[in-house]
């Protein structure tokens, strides 16, 4: 497959998270056997396990890869969306002084999940085949079903109430109808939907510097050191900085340093005496870092504008905007890679392409005042009190359009 043809296959592996309202509807509403989390979760885990089968037995075309990558994709995005539910529940009793921990512990543990597995993800490939380091991811999605079974929750009947489906369906259209709600969204939407290189990028990496697996793995755990140390410097040092202040300043230096991969592609490190390999460790450290600062806001403000009932699909129709954003973005990627020409062996506009992506990073800044003015630890509030955003009024300091919908107050 050609560089062109892996960032347009990505795009469409990341569809299932664009429907993500639709599996947070039929969490909320329309419980399994009583419960409304935990058989999601179970089939979710089953749904991985059989696409990873999939991908070690009866894959042998680009075609089907995209097709069993995608059931895999759809399972990930189910059990994200019952952890998100989870983590909006209980995230709605955390004290505003406590405010972004339980984001923080959640991705915290995802990325010291990631520094574990990250290494072996290319070591393995150095001893045993390909579908053999798949028939071993498949047994993780099994160990899911068996942590489901871990949950606390409470049985609610079998039978959806179309009740109460008709008052989750009018929940959630007040709520996006607010601007607190959808211009944030708009924001996210164009700061996630300019091009992306990285299918290019990585063909650069194989093709023309050699990369082995063997260090692509180091790779993968570097930056997986860095996501933790960015959600660690985030829960440190930025939970009280607005989230205006820091979507500026980590796109523009994210832009600026984006532009160090021009080193790598023209090779002018070498002529500083940089190695490929170092290069490329520090360039990736850098930017996941970030990276990560720059996305914790984004979780934070969705779980806190989450109002009850309908914490999973609300929740879920943010980040499928967001996911969407993606999508758009591996597919102009995808339409600049095969128009300059980029090949998995021909990398001479390269350049040019890496110039476009980073360049077009800048063009959110415009949009800015669409975010609220706040950060994720509210200051000047009570810090005693429980009462969570999404049930608080806001009797000060809240802009002009907050909406009539009960209880959002968001302060600009």
């Amino acid at each position: 497959m050609t560089p062109a043809e892996v960032s347009a296959m990505l795009g469409i592996v990341v569809l299932p998270w664009v429907i993500k309202p639709l599996f947070g509807f039929l969490s909320d509403g329309l419980p399994l056997f009583g419960y409304r989390r935990r058989p999601y979760l179970i089939l979710s885990g089953f749904l991985g396990a059989i696409a990873w089968i999939g991908m070690a037995t009866v894959v042998d075309s680009p075609l089907t890869a995209t097709l069993v990558i995608t059931l895999s994709s759809l399972s990930v995005a189910i059990s994200d969306v019952i952890v998100d539910s989870l983590v909006v529940e209980r995230a709605r009793k955390e004290s505003l002084s406590d405010v972004g921990s339980l984001q923080s512990l959640c991705w915290g543990s995802s990325a010291l999940g990631g520094l574990i597995t990250a290494y072996l993800s290319g070591f393995l490939l150095e001893i045993v085949t390909v579908k053999t380091v798949f028939l071993i991811t498949a047994s993780f999605p099994l160990i899911v079903c068996g942590v489901a079974w871990l949950i606390t929750e409470e049985k609610v009947g079998d039978r959806s109430n179309l009740d109460t489906v008709k008052q989750q369906i009018s929940q959630l259209r007040q709520a996006v109808s607010q601007k607190t709600i959808w211009l944030p969204m708009a924001f996210l939407f164009i700061w996630q939907a300019t091009p992306t290189a990285d299918s290019a990028f990585f063909y650069f990496t194989t093709n023309e510097l050699g990369f082995q697996p063997e260090f692509l793995g180091r790779v993968r755990l570097v930056t997986s050191i860095a996501s933790l140390v960015g959600v660690l410097l985030f829960q440190r040092f930025f939970k009280t900085i607005p989230f205006r202040k820091i979507f500026t300043w980590s796109t523009i230096l994210s832009t600026v340093l984006g532009m160090t991969m021009l080193l790598l592609v023209t090779h002018a490190n070498r002529a500083l005496g940089i190695d490929d390999h170092w290069f490329s460790l520090g360039d990736s450290l850098i930017l996941t870092v970030m990276g990560q600062i720059a996305y914790m806001p984004v979780l934070v403000l969705a779980a806190r504008l989450c109002p009850p009932g309908v914490e999973a699909t609300l929740f879920a129709l943010l980040m499928s905007v967001y996911n969407l954003a993606g999508l758009l973005s591996h597919e102009s990627g995808a339409l600049l890679t095969h128009l300059l020409g980029v090949t998995e062996h021909q990398f001479e506009n390269l350049w040019i392409l890496v110039i476009i992506t980073n360049i077009s990073t800048l063009l959110p800044l415009l949009f800015l005042n669409w975010l609220p003015n706040l950060s994720a630890k509210a200051e000047g509030e009570d810090s005693d009190s429980k009462m969570p955003i999404s049930q608080r009024t806001g009797h000060h300091h809240v802009p002009e359009f907050v909406p009539e919908y009960e209880g959002i107050g968001i302060r600009d």
